[in-house]
This record gives C-alpha cells, sequence and structure tokens, in this order.
C-alpha cells in the first residue's frame, strides 16, 4: 500500500492524515497506524500504549471538548464525523480551532493540550483513538463547553438536537487563565559545569543535583513525577577519569555513568519524555583520524573504567524511542577546569609541560547548550549527535599556549610531554591513571547537516578568556 499523505492545520502539530483505503464489492481495508509510514510523512512517534474504541449508536451523539494530557491519533472504523479541535495550550494560539468531517479514510493526529472532540453524522459510527499515556484514576482533566461563544464551532446539528451527556452540558467556558502549560523541563546533574549552564539557558527548566534526585534509589524514582516532564536533560556524570581506576570509584563510575542512563531510557518509554543525555569522546580508543575524527557510528571501543561504563550509557540511551545523545570533548565551562588552570599559571609566572600527543578539540558549555536547543526546537531526527566548538583539532599544549598567549605570556613558556611520561609521575606518586585516547576529534558533519554550524573553539576561548 501507498504511503498516507499529511497536511497541517492552523493549530501548530495537529494535523490530518489522508489514509489509503482500498475498497472493493465486500468493503474496504485501510492501514490505519503503520508506524514506518506515518514516520516516514512527518508524524511524530509518539508511542502508543493504549487502544480506544468508542462506539456511537446513534446520529448526533456529540462528545468532548476534552484535553487530556496525551496524543491522540483518531480515525473511524465505521460511519462518519464532524470533528472540532482547540488548542488549550499557553501561547498565540490559544483558543485556536479546527473542524473537518471525517470518514473511515481520513484520520487527525492531536498532540497534547489540543482540546478534542466531535458529533456523530451517521448512526452505527466507531470512533478509535490510540494514545500515549494512560488513564490515572482521581484525575481531572480539562474541558470546554460545547457551546463555548469564543470559539464558536459550527456544529451540523445543533446542540439542543444533539446527543451530549449530562457531563459535557456542564464544561466551563474558555478561561486564558486555565490555559495548558507545557510540560517543564528536568535538568539532572544541576550542580555541574554542564549543568549550570543548562539551568542558565533553560530558566523555566528543573535542575536538581544528585542529593535530590539519585537514580540509584529506586524508591526516590518511583516517588518522581516523571509525568510533570517533556524533557530530560541529563548532565549527571561520573567525571573523576583516574579516581574511577579504584575499587571504590568503578562503583561510582557504573552507578552514575551506566544504571542512572539505563533507568531514565526507561522512564522515557514510560513517560513519553525526549531524553537529552550528554556522553564523551573517551568511549572510543582515539586511534580514529584525526579528519574527520570519530564517527557517530564507529564501534564503541573504550580503554579504561571511566570510558566503559560512559560507552554502557550510551547503549542504554540508544533504547529510549525519543532521545538525543551528544558526544562531546574536553568540555569547558564555570568552574575549575584545564583553560582556568592555564590561565592561573600564566599569571603566576609558572612555566608548565603540557602533553602534546593527545589532539581533540575543546567544546565550551554554551556550545553544548546552544546545540542541545537547536536539536530540540528544530525537531532534528532522534540519535546519536558528535558535538564540539569547531576549527582545527588542537593538542592541550597548543591549548596551553593559545591560553598563555592571551594572559600575556610566550607560548614559549609552555614545554612539551607526552602522555606516557605524564602518566609515569603520577604513577610514581601511588596515584592511579586511567589511559587516555589520544585521537580525541569527532566528525561534526551530522550536526552541521541538521543546520548547526560549531563556532570555532579560538573565538569561544577569546571570549572565555575575557
Amino acid at each position: 500500500m501507498s504511503l498516507p499523505s499529511l497536511e497541517t492545520t492552523p493549530i501548530p502539530g495537529l494535523v490530518v492524515v489522508r489514509l489509503d483505503r482500498r475498497d472493493d464489492d465486500r468493503g474496504f481495508f485501510k492501514e490505519n497506524w503503520q508506524r514506518e509510514k506515518m514516520l516516514a510523512i512527518g508524524l511524530p512517534d509518539f508511542g502508543p500504549v493504549q487502544n480506544n474504541v468508542s462506539f456511537n449508536a446513534e446520529r448526533g451523539v456529540t462528545r468532548g471538548i476534552h484535553t487530556e494530557p496525551w496524543d491522540k491519533f483518531i480515525s473511524l472504523a465505521t460511519g462518519r464525523i464532524f470533528g472540532a479541535w482547540v488548542d488549550m495550550r499557553e501561547g498565540e494560539t490559544f483558543g485556536a480551532t479546527f473542524t473537518l468531517e471525517m470518514d473511515t479514510s481520513v484520520a487527525v493526529f492531536v498532540p497534547r493540550g489540543v482540546g478534542n472532540s466531535y458529533q456523530v453524522l451517521e448512526d452505527a459510527t466507531a470512533y478509535t483513538y490510540l494514545v500515549n499515556a494512560h488513564w490515572r484514576p482521581g484525575v481531572a482533566y480539562p474541558a470546554l463547553a460545547l457551546d463555548d461563544p469564543t470559539v464558536a464551532i459550527a456544529w451540523p446539528i445543533p446542540l439542543d438536537q444533539a446527543i451530549i451527556s449530562e457531563k459535557d452540558q456542564n464544561n466551563p467556558a474558555l478561561d486564558p487563565a486555565t490555559a495548558i502549560a507545557p510540560r517543564r523541563t528536568l535538568v539532572l546533574g544541576g550542580g555541574g559545569q554542564l549543568g549550570l549552564a543548562l539551568a542558565a539557558a533553560f530558566p523555566d527548566a528543573h535542575a536538581v543535583t544528585r542529593a535530590e534526585l539519585d537514580l540509584t534509589d529506586a524508591a526516590a524514582v518511583r516517588a518522581w513525577p516523571w509525568h510533570d516532564y517533556g524533557v530530560v536533560l541529563n548532565a549527571a556524570a561520573y567525571t573523576a577519569v583516574d579516581a574511577a581506576e579504584t575499587p571504590e570509584g568503578r562503583v561510582a563510575a557504573w552507578a552514575a555513568n551506566a544504571t542512572g542512563p539505563a533507568t531514565l531510557a526507561a522512564l522515557a518509554r514510560e513517560h513519553g519524555f525526549t531524553l537529552v543525555h550528554y556522553s564523551s569522546e573517551y568511549v572510543f580508543d582515539g586511534t580514529a583520524p584525526l579528519e574527520p575524527g570519530h564517527t557517530e557510528d564507529e564501534p564503541l571501543s573504550p580503554l579504561g573504567v571511566y570510558a566503559q561504563s560512559k560507552a554502557a550509557g550510551d547503549l542504554a540511551v540508544g533504547l529510549a524511542p525519543r532521545h538525543y545523545l551528544l558526544r562531546t570533548s574536553w568540555v569547558i565551562g564555570e568552574g575549575a577546569n584545564f583553560v582556568r588552570t592555564m590561565q592561573s599559571l600564566a599569571a603566576k609566572g609558572v612555566s608548565p609541560s603540557v602533553v602534546d600527543d593527545q589532539v581533540g578539540r575543546l567544546t565550551f558549555t554554551e556550545e553544548l547548550v546552544r546545540a542541545t536547543r537547536h536539536l530540540l526546537e528544530s525537531g532534528a531526527p532522534f540519535g546519536t549527535y558528535h558535538v564540539s566548538n569547531g576549527g582545527p583539532a588542537m593538542s592541550w599544549r597548543e591549548i596551553a599556549q593559545a591560553v598563555f598567549e592571551r594572559s600575556g605570556r610566550s607560548a614559549k613558556d609552555v614545554t612539551a610531554t607526552t602522555t606516557e611520561a605524564y602518566a609515569e609521575g603520577v604513577l610514581a606518586q601511588g596515584k592511579p591513571f586511567a589511559p587516555r585516547p589520544l585521537g580525541s576529534a569527532m566528525s561534526l558533519a551530522k550536526i552541521r547537516a541538521t543546520g548547526f554550524e560549531p563556532e570555532d573553539a579560538m573565538s569561544a576561548l577569546e571570549r572565555y578568556l575575557s
């Protein structure tokens, strides 16, 4: 069967689907919902969990206007209806309406927050709908009067001649004060470099630390109101690369970097939120050519415990239906980091030795935030994206030299060493040392293809230091 076709409406997200119905002398056949084809024409992968049928014995039955907190895919098994929809969400289109006469060849996708109603035009009409959340007892869902004068729906059968339940006869009038707010954004790891940047960039988000929500605490996870969130930004991670090589660190790294993301992926499937997870180039062994660098589809090849725990988290997040996995490298934000350390050494007159055989690109937290917003707002395909600042790949020594030059010191004041020599010095002190990927540069072609252009790392460095 051929692809259905999609038509937009004045209500954002509400779309009409013209189905491929095949008729003969026996009746008709149609693919009422075929996921692959629906995604191909642009419908969201909304993950239905329940299929309901409302049978209406007589012409004139009128139901609605109901605004439950889930998405719906509406169609008919038999008969004909007049469908009417009202945007009940906060925003410029609050109160906007759309109406359509539907038979069995037409379907409508109704996003969360849009009031849904219909009037039956033929006896024995079977109205069917897929929904992506379960009805919860004891919860009152918003509704709107069928005869509300503001939206003024032109019902083909006058309401005084229609069959309407007592409940629907007493629904309230349109009131901007009761407009449905979008589901919130949750920032996990709100106290870290990236979490702080995300919380600042998404001021309406709810940012929490691990002390406030520990994903390894089953009771805390069960008690958390996950259905309130439309997007979860997971900036929580164990980042002590060397300490992860210790017995205690190994447990902590796997709990934060693998178990936590696996829990979130399961919750995303259950509650339908979009999961944004931040990972690391450490999931690779660093042997890819610097050009184009590590690609999103490259097999994982982690070296140390931290890297292995991050790789496990990547695999888990990939099971979430709606996910963006952002792998990044050499993150710089507020607080202690390599750039601030080099700036401090330059100010103190110290001349450090810095490794020159690890090569990659800096990623400033504001760039990660910008990429996150771009993916969410552009509706880019879900999946894995590599994100860093742009420009040529550089060694840690070259970056240190750039910091020194911008701090009034000579680049020659930063001398070179190797990762092997640096590791020997650390191990000689009885401290743990994790293996590092020497090639950390990642290909940025995939995120560029979505319309995102990374800012040059040295331009971002100039601004950061100033």
